[in-house]
């Protein structure tokens, strides 16, 4: 088997090698990581690469991070999108190459304003985004000060158009690794830890927020952002939810104070709660598939299609404390 950081990335006639991941992931299955950039892991991997391989060329880079992510310069436009919609679909930025830009599904420009009030200056941090998809929010923290950003999602399509926009930015303080989020060391610790839209994805979310916590240095911060439900009872779907497979339960905001409470947490803190609109989550030309639109009542926008409530988001914020917590893996 033959991964792509064995081969390089063919950029016109000239062979580029992506620099190494940061030595500083000891005990990371990397070599796990490695393998799956390859067409055993995913049907699909050759054609994401060819994307990849035919990128053109960018020259007087100038990059931004700013609500849209951006690498300006000049570039053969018509090249670049043939290029990037291979990668379809886009799901979070925006973000813009010379002067394609990717209008992605999710305005994650309006979930960052939610929550970067909260957290402040991240100067100096190590950051660890579980469930990052293309590494968007990666950029943000960066301009907000980060010193470095590891992002973890098994999606390997998310994979690769991070590495698209990390070849023209070529900014190697931020990553995205394949990875699933139990299969990282418990030795790994970073002075915060995000998960945005994982939690009502397990089976037990308990367990994804001791996690979260275990992740987090002694005085560090979790950011905890889940679709919620208004009431004293939290919804636990029999089928789907908006369409989507796999969401085991909708928790109350108070389910969600609980759990990271339970976790050992303190100073919790709800610093959003907002109703997701379809301005915000909607089809695009980099995103033809359905969204939130198709997934509500077309006679009642209050409802899913299935009958329950319209998707509404929290975003809470809490720290671990500067002694052990009880249940965590050290």
């Amino acid at each position: 088997m033959v991964s792509l950081y064995e081969l390089g990335i063919f950029s016109g006639v000239s062979l580029m090698r992506l620099p190494p991941w940061p030595d500083d992931l000891v005990g990371w299955p990397l070599d796990t990581a490695k393998a799956r950039f390859s067409s055993e892991h995913h049907g699909d991997f050759n054609k994401w690469a060819n994307a990849l391989a035919t990128l053109p060329p960018l020259t007087q880079l100038q990059v931004s991070y700013a609500d849209t992510v951006t690498a300006a310069g000049t570039v053969d436009d018509v090249a670049l999108t043939a290029a990037l919609q291979q990668l379809h679909p886009w799901r979070k930025g925006p973000l813009q190459i010379g002067n394609t830009t990717i209008d992605t599904e999710w305005r994650s420009d309006w979930k960052w304003a939610r929550v970067a009030p909260a957290l402040g200056d991240l100067s100096g941090e190590r950051i660890l985004d579980i469930g990052c998809g293309n590494g968007y929010f990666g950029w943000r923290m960066l301009a907000a000060g980060a010193k470095e950003v590891i992002g973890v999602d098994p999606t390997l399509l998310f994979c690769m158009q991070h590495l698209a926009i990390q070849y023209y930015t070529q900014d190697f303080r931020n990553w995205v690794l394949p990875l699933k989020a139990e299969e990282l060391p418990s030795t790994a610790q970073f002075d915060t830890v995000f998960s945005m839209g994982v939690v009502y994805h397990r089976r037990d979310p308990l367990d994804h927020v001791r996690q979260l916590a275990a992740l987090t240095h002694p005085g560090g911060r979790v950011v905890l952002e889940s679709l919620i439900v208004e009431g004293d009872a939290d919804l636990i779907p029999a089928d789907r939810y908006a369409r989507m497979r796999n969401v085991w339960c909708v928790p109350t905001v108070t389910r969600m104070q609980a759990w990271m409470a339970e976790a050992g947490l303190i100073n919790i803190e709800v610093v959003d709660v907002s109703p997701t609109r379809v301005e915000e989550q909607r089809s695009t030309a980099w995103m033809r598939f359905e969204s939130l639109a198709d997934s509500l009542d077309p006679n009642n926008a209050d409802r899913t299609i299935e009958g329950h409530p319209a998707p509404i988001r929290a975003m809470l914020v809490a720290n671990r404390p500067n002694t052990a917590i009880q249940g965590a893996s050290e």
